[in-house]
């Protein structure tokens, strides 16, 4: 799912127009039509703000947001820096090594097959 994709999914489930939303979210109708449609030109993205303005208003995740616009979370950002290593780690894993990593996150109790 793209970022355009989910605002619209958002919005749509809040019941509001474009043109609802947009004062809002302090942004003019018609640019909310072309970030749902993925019809920007470069430099014209979201900044951070109105992803953040968008989440609250929405009552959505700004990490997830934050993550679809193709943009780091700050909380996230100051953990790799703190971490530098153990990130450098992290992004050597396959995908299959990181799932099954935060499986035993998530249940630090269920049994590792040998």
């Amino acid at each position: 799912m793209t970022f355009g994709e989910r605002i619209r999914e958002l919005r749509k489930a809040k019941g509001l127009t474009l043109r609802e939303l947009a004062p809002k979210v302090e942004v003019g109708f018609s640019y909310l039509s072309r970030i749902e449609n993925g019809k920007l030109n470069y430099g014209d993205y979201p900044s951070e703000s109105l992803i953040h303005r968008l989440a609250q208003v929405l009552d959505a995740s700004e990490d997830e947001l934050l993550i679809l616009a193709e943009k780091i979370p700050e909380r996230i950002k100051q953990r790799v820096f703190e971490h530098p290593n153990e990130f450098r780690v992290l992004a050597e894993l396959s995908d299959q090594q990181l799932q099954q990593l935060v499986a035993n996150i998530h249940n630090p109790k269920q049994k590792r097959s040998e």
